[in-house]
């Protein structure tokens, strides 16, 4: 059944995304000459807590923010895919469904992401005859922030190539899809971000676990307020190396532990499988990272020494394309911060559930220390984002960097909307007043608060104006 034009304001719920709808549509009809046939949108997250663990098995604690990726779809007749993006500062692309390749080595251009959601659902579904497409895409999800602007194109490009090729609508195995498909640009993510994208349910934040994968929904007290401030500063993880430099670290601990506790330690190489294997709590895991990983670097010598094995197989097989120049190794401060940060996560959805009065100010600790860690053991931060969580801490404000590191933003805990409104006022004085590149920027789209949102969704288009569903996952 067809509905009216003021569907937009309804489905998106927000004056703003219906003004981005109709730009988007606007802007396919001028380019194309034709209508779209269906609209994706996929939000943005925020990591509350639980950074970089992911991709060591354990447990993280996202919700969706209110900046998404909008894609406007249509089939196109060639078998090409035609890529474009509204910000004219994203050059278009075009190239055969059928013949496209990935370089993960060209740079991270924006078309790269949407190539590897399109690569990911043909690897899956392999169909007889691929569909092209004619896209559009608009974004208002900051990039290189931290807040999975990049993720969040991946994954609503696996949507709409599931929707197009028929692939059942499922979103466990999409979630899933979109995470493996992302590596294809080299990034070695643990999967948090794409899963967030599919599973998130307004007004709560999920609790995320692995193997397999599953959210459950996590009640926050309700004078919690979460305000995202950006430090101006960008950091795209695949980019550089340093990500996947972390990622790596974390495997050879892992494989260090498990060759010492005499397991078949190249079949281990994430943290929450080791514990499982030698049914330890994170505390005794805690203690066996302190006894056994002594040393406060390793040595590419070193480590072949450790796991008697020859160069070039360790080059190959235990790191990755743009870590086989790396000579140095911290084992111990990432697995100290991976198996710290997974406790603190635990403590944090169980003071969170309490409800108890001094629930907030609990929270705000833990987030704290989650800086911390980031900052000394895992050297993720950048001093933009130590400056920002310093003055939340002279406001007694909870703060912590958000997403991989490196630049960014942070994610803060407030109690209630008064303290948020007065935390805001300062950083604007404070932090953006005095930086050169937050002249001329609108400030509510550099730091404000925000609230759990829900998963992505479909809206399937009928002619000019109308919706005529909406597919919730």
């Amino acid at each position: 059944m067809s509905v009216g034009d003021d569907t937009y304001v309804n489905v998106l719920e927000t004056p703003t995304d219906c003004d981005r709808v109709s730009q988007l549509k606007a802007y396919f009809v001028n380019e194309f000459n034709r209508h779209p046939q269906f609209i994706v949108r996929c939000s943005g997250r925020v990591n509350i807590i639980g950074e970089h663990v992911d991709y060591c098995g354990y447990p993280v604690l996202p919700m969706a923010v209110e900046q998404t990726i909008l894609v406007a779809v249509a089939p196109s007749e060639d078998n090409l895919i035609h890529l474009k993006n509204i910000d004219s500062k994203y050059k278009p692309f075009k190239c055969n469904v059928n013949t496209f390749t990935i370089d993960p080595c060209g740079g991270p251009e924006w078309y790269k992401y949407f190539l590897c959601g399109i690569k990911g659902i043909l690897e899956y579904k392999r169909p007889s005859n691929a569909k092209g497409m004619l896209i559009v895409l608009s974004g208002n999800i900051p990039p290189a922030s931290g807040l999975s602007s990049s993720s969040a194109i991946v994954s609503a490009s696996v949507l709409c190539s599931a929707y197009l090729h028929n692939v059942p609508l499922e979103k466990q195995t999409l979630a899933t899809i979109s995470a493996d498909c992302e590596r294809y640009i080299g990034t070695q993510g643990g999967g948090m971000d794409q899963a967030i994208a599919y599973l998130a349910r307004k007004g709560c934040a999920q609790f995320i676990e692995w193997n397999p994968l599953r959210a459950t929904s996590v009640n926050l007290p309700k004078n919690a307020v979460f305000v995202i401030a950006n430090s101006l500063t960008e950091a795209n993880k695949a980019a550089t190396s340093d990500f996947n430099q972390r990622v790596v670290e974390c495997k050879l601990a892992c494989r260090f532990l498990a060759k010492q506790m005499q397991l078949e330690w190249r079949q281990i190489s994430r943290f929450a499988d080791l514990q499982q294997a030698l049914s330890y709590s994170l505390e005794e895991m805690e203690t066996l990272v302190k006894n056994y990983l002594t040393q406060i670097a390793y040595s590419k010598a070193d480590l072949l020494e450790i796991f008697e094995i020859e160069h070039d197989d360790f080059v190959e097989n235990l790191l990755t394309a743009n870590t086989k120049t790396a000579q140095i190794f911290k084992l111990k401060q990432r697995a100290l911060h991976v198996l710290q940060e997974s406790m603190r996560v635990h403590m944090f959805i169980e003071v969170a559930q309490q409800q108890s009065e001094g629930a907030i100010q609990a929270m705000k600790r833990l987030m704290r220390e989650s800086h911390e860690s980031l900052k000394t053991l895992y050297e993720c931060s950048h001093p933009n984002l130590d400056k920002l969580v310093q003055l939340s801490d002279a406001l007694g404000i909870g703060a912590r960097l958000t997403g991989a590191g490196w630049g960014g933003c942070i994610v803060a805990l407030c109690d209630g909307t008064d303290e948020s409104l007065h935390y805001i006022k300062c950083l604007s004085q404070r932090y953006y007043a005095n930086l050169p590149q937050a002249k001329g920027r609108n400030l509510e789209e550099l730091v404000f608060a925000t609230s759990p949102q829900k998963g992505a969704e479909i809206y399937i288009l009928e002619g000019r104006n109308n919706v005529i569903e909406q597919i919730s996952l």
